[in-house]
């Protein structure tokens, strides 16, 4: 842990040492637990949550739609999801501002059998695309595929549990699936030779990637217990690029069924979804206003926000400590 790190947590926590109610926040994962969520784990199993006033719940998710809606709507304090969605999400009312960017870089990626032929995303007309129905990959994917000149209604969408991704591609009853590239690794050592991958950044798409947001009715109710959740969730972040082994063994044992060398790896591949000039220059987890605004334009082409809003009311970077900085990290 770096004297940064330190010198953050010991000032949030020496705050927090007079708080004087415990508050229970509900957080909705994106997704079942995984390597990119070894630092909040890690600091719920050391009590810094809990010396900052907060009971904190992890509950897993089933894509960033689903988590997105589920803050919004207040069923969850905070929670994590795609940027895209959430702006998305915020013109059709949810109430959702995100709070600390995760990832910098868009961590989508289309995986498919280069037996199979496909080469890109223009061979995907009429092609079977696997994903659960609340996928983040899933509500954006017109943007990739306007970006590529197909036509988004020409591909079908098969539901399927996250889970169920590689056996239902190698067993051919889908054509291509979507994946996190921190699962990157999981997908080579199934798939090997035939593995046929294409990252969105490299397909002329490369928006935010995940975010954590907070419903907006909590942030102005208890604007003190978000700042303290960020606070020690940015420090988290930053402790576990120093230190990744501890974060990731927390997360392990949270959850039985995780195996270590396979999180750790997860994670050194969320490490290089962190890591961009913004977050290395400015602060880890801090929301660009010139990409944010690309982001918007983005979603308003492909997807059509429904009600327009500015787009600054979607975000705030006032909790995060600009002394934590992250690593360069090179994406292969």
């Amino acid at each position: 842990m770096t004297r940064a790190t330190i010198a953050a947590l010991a000032a949030l926590l020496a705050g927090a040492a007079q708080a004087q109610t415990m508050d229970k926040v509900e957080f909705a994962l994106n997704w079942v637990p995984g390597g990119d969520h070894a630092p909040m784990y890690w600091a719920k199993k050391m009590g810094h949550y809990a010396k900052a006033g907060i009971d904190l719940a992890l509950e897993p998710g089933r894509g960033s739609a689903a988590s997105a809606q589920r803050v919004g709507a207040g069923a969850a304090q905070i929670g994590l999801a795609d940027m895209a969605v959430v702006l998305n999400a915020r013109g059709k009312g949810a109430e959702l501002v995100g709070v600390m960017n995760v990832y910098a870089n868009s961590p989508q990626g289309l995986y498919w059998l280069k037996s199979s032929g496909i080469t890109g995303v223009k061979d995907l007309a009429g092609k079977k695309i696997g994903n659960p129905a609340g996928d983040a990959a899933r509500t954006i994917f017109p943007a990739l595929a306007k970006a590529n000149n197909l036509d988004p209604s020409s591909v079908v969408w098969v539901n399927i549990d996250a889970n169920a991704k590689l056996a239902a591609l190698k067993s051919k009853a889908i054509d291509v699936t979507t994946s996190f590239f921190n699962l990157h690794h999981v997908f080579k050592a199934e798939l090997g030779a035939d593995m046929g991958f294409l990252p969105w950044r490299e397909a002329g798409l490369n928006p935010y990637g995940n975010s954590i947001v907070a419903n907006g009715a909590f942030l102005k109710a208890k604007p003190d217990k978000v700042a303290a959740f960020v606070k020690v969730t940015q420090a988290a972040y930053h402790a576990c690029s120093q230190n990744a082994e501890p974060c990731v063994q927390a997360l392990v044992e949270a959850n039985g069924a995780l195996k270590f060398d396979n999180e750790l790896q997860n994670w050194r591949l969320v490490e290089a979804l962190m890591s961009d000039r913004t977050s290395q220059t400015v602060a880890l987890g801090w929301h660009d206003d010139k990409r944010m605004a690309e982001d918007y334009a983005l979603v308003d082409q492909f997807l059509k926000i429904e009600k327009a809003y500015d787009v600054k009311q979607a975000y705030t970077n006032q909790y995060l400590d600009r002394g934590l900085k992250m690593k360069a990290v090179a994406i292969n």
